[in-house]
């Protein structure tokens, strides 16, 4: 069963955690072999950068690209970039896995259209627009007083860009309100990356039911988080959460807006899927729960491919 995952931060861990580490092997969630055992099509690698901890955002966004095009330099005998719905197929038929290129942060933008021109130029097809801190896009729902502020002028503007350049608008760590501004102001599909249903595990990070609702009507997906506290757990990261969480998505936004966002090597390792090459236990769980082998492939690999072929150009 093919596999398309939303978000991962495994190029962090590659910089900053294990220099003789590397894509085709590593100790992390995600490398090449666990890939495979997955059935990958596709994954989404994210650049994530930390404002409060980076003196050059800009520069350091360019070092995890360098990063990032130097395994799969090294790697394309399994791996190539994807920039479009059309080069994941080519790739496939290659016998290939593919790559796409997102930034965890649109503060590396700095409020420059330049930048977003830039990063899209060099690969960058997802943007998540904030993280935890406000930047000149928007305000991030970890903070109770962020959550009704809005998009910014200039993320407006960088929103109707992106629709433009089709670019994937990624909603994940954005507040309430951003949310509802990208919504109304988005004339295509848009995504939150890896997050999950704050019905049923009360949490910042998650949707809420009008959300959820709202992101379907617009064509968008919501990627499962595999982040025990985003699931339901201060201690460990359940399955069985997450069957909880699909079901709940599903019965509220339908089957369609259900996708995969694993936060692989962003998140603490205490998982009972504990790497890419496990992720056959979701697929048990999911059948076992009532979910059929089409509604799965849609979760695993259907719902995220079609936004890709919607939005990407």
């Amino acid at each position: 069963m093919n596999l398309v995952d939303l978000h991962c931060d495994t190029i962090l861990q590659l910089m900053d955690q294990d220099s003789g580490a590397e894509l085709r092997r590593n100790h992390f969630h995600v490398d090449l072999e666990k890939m495979r055992r997955a059935d990958s099509l596709a994954q989404v690698f994210a650049l994530f950068v930390n404002l409060e901890k980076t003196a050059n955002p800009w520069e350091r966004y360019q070092q995890m690209a360098d990063c990032f095009y130097r395994e799969l330099d090294k790697n394309q005998d399994e791996i190539s970039f994807a920039g479009s719905y059309e080069e994941i197929i080519h790739n496939q038929r290659q016998g290939k896995m593919s790559a796409l290129l997102a930034i965890e942060e649109g503060g590396v933008l700095q409020g420059s259209m330049e930048k977003l021109h830039q990063v899209y130029e060099r690969g960058v097809r997802l943007l998540t627009l904030t993280w935890n801190y406000p930047n000149e896009i928007g305000f991030p729902n970890c903070r109770t007083e962020c959550q009704r502020q809005g998009l910014t002028s200039f993320g407006h503007d960088a929103v109707a860009e992106m629709n433009r350049l089709g670019m994937i608008i990624d909603v994940s760590h954005l507040s309430d309100q951003g949310f509802y501004d990208v919504a109304h102001g988005s004339s295509r599909p848009f995504v939150a990356s890896h997050s999950n249903a704050r019905t049923v595990w009360d949490h910042t990070r998650n949707l809420n039911d009008d959300m959820l609702r709202l992101l379907a009507e617009k064509g968008g997906v919501t990627g499962l988080n595999f982040c025990a506290g985003f699931l339901g757990s201060a201690s460990l990261s359940r399955v069985e959460d997450m069957v909880r969480h699909l079901w709940h998505i599903r019965n509220v936004g339908g089957m369609d807006v259900l996708a995969i966002g694993t936060d692989f090597d962003g998140i603490e390792p205490k998982l009972e899927i504990n790497d890419m090459g496990e992720m056959d236990k979701l697929v048990t769980a999911l059948q076992r729960q009532g979910f059929s082998t089409t509604e799965t492939e849609k979760i695993f690999s259907g719902n995220a491919l079609r936004v890709l072929r919607d939005v990407l150009r």
